[in-house]
């Protein structure tokens, strides 16, 4: 396989910060275009065509080389618009033929999460690393199957959680890891949009829909990355506006998390408001960040007068960047599948707490 090939890479200098702190950013290395990993992209609906293909444009450590689709009328335009080669375009039947394909290195999946477990166990089947969209999977089980898939085959697992990647995210996190305003007391994390899909897999219950795996996991995230912490306990509420589009699964979920340091935090999610927002308040000052989990201009400010506004030019081009960077020196990733498996334990018990009506324990 490629990320077995011999690498070079360029050392990356050191940019000096203006502001009070800059977060780790790990640069992507500059390699020879005959050095970047080829992906596959699974699934060409809107993330993929609109927003990962566009970026993959920009990547350093990777490019795009393959598609797999279940529509044939697709195929012409991606070929004319990204050079494809006939040999690396796959369907759902003849997927697992990409096992011979050396110009494949990563297969990046873009399913509804009801299609997650199958195709990460037949891309690492293949000999090929698995980049995964969020929310990882609708399960527990399923989320330790595919861990144990890439595993057992010996190749990596990543989740598509782009925010890791961003450098004002990385800002708060630096926060809550050296106490800069001591411990964290109360988080409230918001992330919504007002969907106007009337028929989409979001609003299929077998299909893995639902707003709190979807964008419920922003706000989760919020919270769990601005403590530093996992939640012990959960006490959830899920509600609807439109029982006629939003008859299987909710469209809001607000839920309340404590932590074992005994911060609290208050969470709202929804496919019926647009919010984007994140405040923490520790035991000496205050956090914000607004918007705090969208595809670019995430920003905020502190009570010290500390402004975080670090440029990044393309979210999904950074993500894919620094996980090439990580297959290609067998280094950690930034969000593996156990990244995404502590998550999906915090919404299934945010389902049963909100179902029983009652605090669930962690």
């Amino acid at each position: 396989m490629k990320n077995q090939r011999r690498v070079f890479i360029q050392k990356a200098g050191v940019i000096a910060a203006s502001t009070a702190f800059l977060p780790n950013v790990l640069l992507s290395a500059t390699r020879p275009q005959q050095e970047k990993l080829g992906v596959a992209l699974l699934g060409l609906g809107y993330y993929s065509t609109s927003l990962l293909a566009p970026a993959l444009q920009l990547t350093r450590n990777c490019e795009l080389k393959g598609i797999v689709t279940g529509s044939p009328e697709k195929i012409p335009e991606w070929q004319k618009k990204y050079g494809l080669e006939d040999k690396n375009i796959y369907n759902y039947q003849n997927f697992d033929g990409i096992a011979n394909n050396p110009a494949i290195d990563v297969v990046y999946i873009v399913l509804p999460p009801s299609m997650h477990a199958e195709y990460t166990a037949r891309a690492a089947k293949s000999g090929k690393h698995v980049w995964c969209e969020k929310p990882m999977a609708p399960s527990v089980t399923h989320c330790e199957a595919m861990i144990k898939s890439c595993k057992d085959n010996k190749v990596k697992l990543a989740i598509g959680y782009r925010c890791q990647h961003d450098p004002n995210i990385q800002a708060y996190m630096k926060v809550a890891k050296d106490q800069r305003f001591g411990k964290v007391r109360m988080v409230t994390s918001a992330a919504g949009y007002f969907d106007a899909r009337t028929d989409h897999w979001k609003q299929k219950k077998n299909l893995g829909g639902g707003v709190m795996g979807d964008m419920g996991v922003y706000t989760l995230q919020g919270a769990r990355l601005a403590t530093g912490e996992e939640p012990v306990s959960v006490l959830a509420q899920a509600s609807t506006t439109r029982p006629d589009i939003y008859r299987e699964v909710e469209e809001t979920m607000m839920f309340q998390l404590e932590f074992p340091s005994g911060a609290r935090a208050a969470c709202h999610t929804s496919f019926g408001i647009g919010m984007n927002y994140l405040q923490v308040n520790y035991e000496k000052g205050w956090l914000k960040m607004e918007p705090h989990s969208s595809y670019s201009g995430n920003k905020g400010s502190m009570s010290d007068g500390t402004v975080i506004n670090f440029p990044i030019e393309n979210q999904q081009a950074k993500q894919m960047d620094d996980d090439a960077n990580a297959i290609m020196n067998n280094t950690a990733l930034i969000a593996p599948g156990e990244e995404g498996l502590r998550d999906i334990r915090v919404v299934e018990a945010i389902y049963k707490s909100a179902a029983q009506n009652c605090a669930m324990k962690l």
